[in-house]
């Protein structure tokens, strides 16, 4: 199966190597550009309306290969679809910022962790009542048979 994607824009940061970038941009007060082409400009009509935004981006510097991670909070290595480690097979970043305000084809972020020059791959908005799962936790013990 052959999917094609297209870049949207990319990001203007501060964090230009991998160390600069902070684990979760959600607790970093750094406030990044993302730069939407020309030609998708018509997408960001009412998109100012928003508080909180959600952002896809293609971390172009990772590790295609890894299927493996250590996180920095539980150093224990965990398959990378039970992380959130950028190095992964497809390395989609997903991150719910604060818009803080938008410029014509420039949209002022808060908490995005995304390298300088980091493709954006689409944009959605964040609702609440839709992307907050209540009591959600993590599950420590594994209820289904482990198959390998």
């Amino acid at each position: 199966m052959q999917i094609e994607l297209k870049s949207i824009g990319f990001v203007h940061s501060i964090y230009k190597e991998k160390k600069d970038a902070p684990h979760q941009g959600r607790f970093s007060d750094t406030v990044s550009e993302i730069v939407i082409d020309e030609q998708y400009l018509p997408g960001l009509k009412d998109l100012e309306t928003q508080k909180h935004i959600i952002v896809l981006s293609w971390f172009d510097r990772a590790d295609r290969t890894a299927l493996t991670a250590i996180p920095p909070h539980n150093p224990v290595e965990h398959g990378v679809f039970a992380t959130r480690s950028p190095n992964r097979p497809n390395p989609i970043g997903f991150s719910v910022v604060e818009l803080i305000g938008r410029e014509g084809r420039t949209l002022h972020v808060r908490g995005l962790d995304a390298l300088d020059n980091t493709p954006v791959i689409d944009i959605k908005p964040y609702s609440p009542d839709i992307d907050c799962v209540q009591g959600g936790k993590v599950r420590r013990s594994n209820s289904l048979p482990n198959h390998q």
